[in-house]
């Protein structure tokens, strides 16, 4: 289902709750909704769809990746970064890595590792941001 866009600061800055198997169809709403703003936004965190959840999903590629309780465990070469967001008005500025290393699971929660760069990087870190309830 796509969602309306959640733009409640004080709803977006509470920090999200694990995810869990029951959390699958908010991950499905999360993704179509995202696809269908995909023309103005690559990333989405469940938060901006109105769920209290660690959920994020991206642009990676030609398709799209899902990440349930995503957390960077290891980063390098930092930057600033000019980024806006479907929930915020206007644009911030953000320190950023440019390469990240995640550890998530995947929508049967198995455990997952990989190392991100460049824009693929910016933008989960972006969405893990809406996870810790930082508006940035």
């Amino acid at each position: 289902m796509i969602c309306d866009i959640c733009r409640d600061e004080a709803f977006l800055a509470q920090k999200a709750q694990p995810a869990t198997p029951d959390d699958l169809q908010t991950a499905a709403d999360l993704l179509e909704t995202l696809q269908h703003y995909k023309e103005k936004c690559v990333g989405m965190a469940a938060n901006m769809i109105g769920v209290n959840r660690r959920i994020i999903a991206f642009e990676e590629g030609a398709g799209f990746t899902v990440m349930f309780n995503p957390e960077i465990i290891k980063r390098s070469k930092p930057y600033l970064a000019q980024e806006g967001c479907l929930s915020l008005a206007g644009t911030r500025t953000a320190r950023r890595w440019d390469c990240i290393k995640v550890r998530w699971q995947n929508e049967r929660f198995q455990q997952r590792l990989k190392t991100f760069t460049g824009r693929t990087a910016q933008i989960i870190q972006h969405e893990i941001d809406h996870c810790e309830g930082i508006l940035i």
